[in-house]
């Protein structure tokens, strides 16, 4: 009797979970969710649920075809670890009911894990990476975000033409994204017809400063732009105010974060950054987002954050034209995406790129605010 019983209890669970499989489709939040990056990666996991739970709650959830699903965000921690990545882009593509990954966040990472998505055909879209060869992994990579270099020249505008900087200096980070954002920085401030005079590198950890802003001093430096996270952009910040450094500072996108001024404090006062998006804005729709997004998490959502909100939204119109359940015909439709998000209206070229526009902001006040020059 008990073996029958068992039996019966086992073909239940089964047929359950063929019927939870049929009724929802998941989407895979692969990011940093612990450690030093973690602000992000639960940034991308907050997004992505949000979005999924208000076309879950308008729409009843994404229909493909005749049949509507109920969108499930499935969350992995990539530790900001190759390793770790790559361990988890094997188990996300061994899972047939996942039909797109929201991730990973640094470049070097999505790149470790990017071919394990494209050799399984499974859409991959990084809200973050930058890395002028991560969308060239294959046709099912694509980013909601720019390469450095269209980032960074409006960053390089900020420092020569609006502050007006007679001497630029840059200081880098020693991964894979913080030298090519350095030379995308150096590049972008000659070309702009900037006076680069002087570039430094440091590690991701870095908290000691002084060498490096006793070099800058030396070369005259009246702008520096910075090629890190807030870990080190805010300690920097610090340390240029504690030397009575008065020197202006331009970071990337990933510095619009609450973070870099909970750390550097009054040191965070006039550090400028380019932006997708903007949580200050006026716009009506985008402050119904900031809302629902404040109201949900207790903070408002950054640039990077809205990045990830966006790529969900993306997939999901994708699904919805694609009309099946077929990882090509999705795959094609993200190429006929028209997408008025968030970060702005989103397309994506040949290779799978967005292109942007950016808003220049700073923190004045402790605050950010529409950047003033």
């Amino acid at each position: 009797m008990k073996k029958i019983f068992a039996i019966v209890l086992t073909l239940a669970l089964m047929l359950s979970c063929c019927a939870f499989a049929e009724g929802s489709i998941k989407i895979a939040v692969a990011a940093p969710m612990t450690g030093d990056n973690a602000e992000y990666g639960i940034g991308f996991a907050n997004a992505a649920k949000l979005m999924a739970s208000q076309w879950n709650e308008e729409k009843g959830g994404v229909t493909v075809g005749d049949e509507t699903y109920t969108i499930e965000i499935v969350e992995y921690d990539d530790k900001s670890d190759s390793d770790e990545a790559a361990i988890i882009a094997e188990n996300i593509v061994s899972d047939e009911d996942i039909w797109g990954v929201i991730g990973h966040f640094a470049s070097g990472i999505c790149m470790v894990a990017a071919p394990t998505y494209q050799d399984a055909e499974y859409i991959n879209i990084s809200p973050t990476s930058s890395h002028a060869d991560y969308s060239g992994i294959g046709d099912y990579i694509f980013r909601n975000n720019t390469v450095i270099t269209v980032e960074t020249r409006t960053g390089a505008e900020m420092a020569v033409t609006d502050l007006g900087g007679q001497a630029i200096g840059v200081l880098s980070i020693d991964s894979e994204w913080g030298q090519s954002a350095g030379n995308a920085m150096e590049e972008n401030i000659k070309a702009l017809g900037g006076n680069f005079v002087l570039r430094q590198e440091v590690s991701t950890d870095a908290v000691d400063f002084a060498t490096e802003i006793a070099n800058f001093k030396a070369a005259g430096c009246d702008v520096i732009m910075v090629a890190g996270m807030y870990g080190t952009l805010a300690p920097f910040a610090k340390a240029c105010k504690n030397s009575d450094y008065d020197v202006k500072l331009v970071g990337c996108s990933n510095a619009y974060t609450n973070n870099l001024i909970d750390i550097a404090g009054d040191a965070a006062n006039g550090i400028y950054a380019p932006v997708s998006f903007f949580a200050g804005s006026t716009d009506e729709r985008i402050q119904e987002y900031v809302k629902a997004y404040t109201d949900a998490y207790g903070s408002a959502p950054s640039a990077l954050t809205t990045q990830a909100y966006d790529s969900v939204g993306i997939l999901l119109e994708a699904m919805e034209r694609a009309g099946e359940l077929d990882r090509e015909a999705i795959k094609d439709e993200m190429y006929n995406t028209e997408y008025e998000g968030m970060s702005g209206y989103t397309t994506f070229d040949e290779i799978g790129d967005a292109q942007k526009v950016f808003t220049k902001i700073m923190v004045k006040d402790g605050a950010f605010t529409l950047a003033e020059f």
